[in-house]
């Protein structure tokens, strides 16, 4: 596979500078009037703009996902047909999620039975961890790509080329996945119930 360099370079730095600018919509910004459908998929595609124009799906975002996690009671069903901030809010954390983790995982990470006020919290904590996963993936990126990008001195971690930083991203993002999956099992057991640990020596 053949990678023109300059380009791969041009193109990490405009993807570094976008993440390091992009945020996911505060509690307040979510609009609460009641929203239609077609509204809430055009919003979300506005809300969840990662994807370069190369990349972008219609179907990414569609009324048939969204009805179907109403119908596996991933979120609540909307109200006399109009999706609500509560309602948004469920979608915004289950699409950014929903990359790694599957719709039985999230089932477990997100729950449904629970007031405004709780679900605000775990919504702002939501977003502050897609802040924070975004900042580490730009320092990731940056370590990955010093031998692509030209610095003189660069980390054990400085990738050859596209080709590898492609490999390795690609693992990286499974062990990931992997471990949230290991933490998620861990809910409501402890040392007895849990497995074997390691302890410290």
């Amino acid at each position: 596979m053949a990678y023109d360099k300059d380009l791969v370079a041009g193109k990490l730095r405009r993807w570094q500078k976008y993440l390091d600018r992009f945020r996911l919509p505060r509690w307040e910004d979510i609009p609460d009037f009641g929203l239609y459908m077609e509204q809430v998929v055009i919003l979300l595609k506005q809300y969840l703009d990662y994807l370069p124009p190369e990349l972008k799906d219609d179907k990414t975002i569609t009324a048939t996902a969204i009805n179907n996690y109403v119908r596996t009671k991933i979120m609540p069903e909307p109200e006399k047909k109009k999706y609500f901030r509560s309602h948004i809010a469920y979608l915004i954390m289950i699409c950014t999620l929903k990359q790694s983790l599957s719709l039985a995982m999230l089932k477990k990470l997100i729950p449904m039975d629970i007031g405004e006020e709780e679900l605000k919290k775990i919504y702002e904590s939501h977003v502050r961890s897609h802040s924070l996963a975004s900042r580490a993936f730009i320092k990731q990126a940056e370590l990955l790509s010093e031998k692509i990008l030209g610095h003189e001195e660069y980390t054990e971690f400085a990738m050859e080329d596209t080709q590898e930083m492609i490999v390795f991203s690609a693992l990286y993002g499974g062990v990931s996945c992997l471990f949230a999956e290991k933490l998620l099992l861990l809910e409501g057991k402890d040392l007895e119930t849990g497995g074997s640990i390691e302890t410290e020596e």
